[in-house]
């Protein structure tokens, strides 16, 4: 049987003193938790060091998947929970999971509620499944820069019971910021790869923004729904424009 104890946890991150310590508090279960922090300029290092089972590791970011995938080999254990350092594990998740027999053929999918400051959102993005506990022997997560997932191969997939909570911005600043960043990313990872357009990536945006504040009823959401649709629709033209722009320069 497979116990908690033979669980790690870990996590990824770069300046989130916003919310790393609420999910550190919701990890005290856990024996051994990886922080892996990359160019991390403020006080995410010292919230960590308030806590007996965090093992701090510095090193370079090279996107989401393969970044993960690094951070992994210094786990203690085979069988990994990722975890975003802005995802909070409710009790209930973690009791769950301390009476679960963990099966090698299986991944498992956690349950995520998302939230815009303290206010969940219903409809912009709602509730999504998402595979986080796996065994780094069997799988790992892809080489995306960003999208990245866990690799089902020929492994069964299980929902775990419980929830998780999800707090991706804390402001508006904080929209921004990922905006660049992960339109940056999606570039890089495409370039080359996918062709895009200024005509391409202004009906990519133009679509997003339709299809969270009305397909998806965004609107319901009030105040936060404006916000995120705005934000889906200046991330996927900035995504495309980038892209654009990158391929251009390969062809010089």
């Amino acid at each position: 049987m497979i116990s908690i104890e033979n669980i790690s946890v870990v996590i990824i991150a770069k300046n989130a003193q916003l919310t790393i310590k609420n999910t550190l508090k919701s990890l005290k279960t856990f024996s051994d938790v990886v922080l892996f922090l990359n160019d991390t300029t403020d006080n995410t290092v010292e919230i960590a060091k308030e806590f007996d089972n965090i093992n701090i590791i510095e090193g370079d970011f090279t996107g989401f998947g393969p970044t993960k995938n690094q951070a992994a080999l210094h786990a203690k254990n085979d069988w990994i929970l990722s975890l975003d350092s802005d995802e909070v594990l409710a009790e209930e998740f973690i009791l769950n999971l301390s009476k679960l027999s963990l099966d090698e053929s299986c991944v498992y999918k956690i349950l995520r509620s998302n939230y815009y400051k303290k206010t969940e959102v219903r409809h912009c993005w709602g509730k999504d499944e998402i595979v986080r506990v796996y065994n780094r022997k069997l799988t790992s997560f892809n080489d995306n820069k960003v999208h990245e997932y866990v690799l089902e191969k020929d492994l069964k997939v299980e929902l775990l019971n419980g929830e998780v909570k999800h707090y991706p911005y804390s402001n508006i600043t904080d929209f921004i910021i990922k905006l660049d960043r992960y339109s940056t990313l999606f570039a890089q990872d495409k370039k080359g790869k996918k062709n895009s357009s200024p005509t391409k990536a202004f009906f990519n945006g133009w679509f997003s923004f339709f299809k969270t504040y009305f397909i998806k009823r965004g609107f319901l959401d009030g105040y936060a729904g404006l916000v995120i649709a705005f934000s889906h629709m200046a991330t996927n033209f900035y995504k495309y424009i980038k892209l654009y722009e990158a391929n251009k320069e390969l062809k010089k």
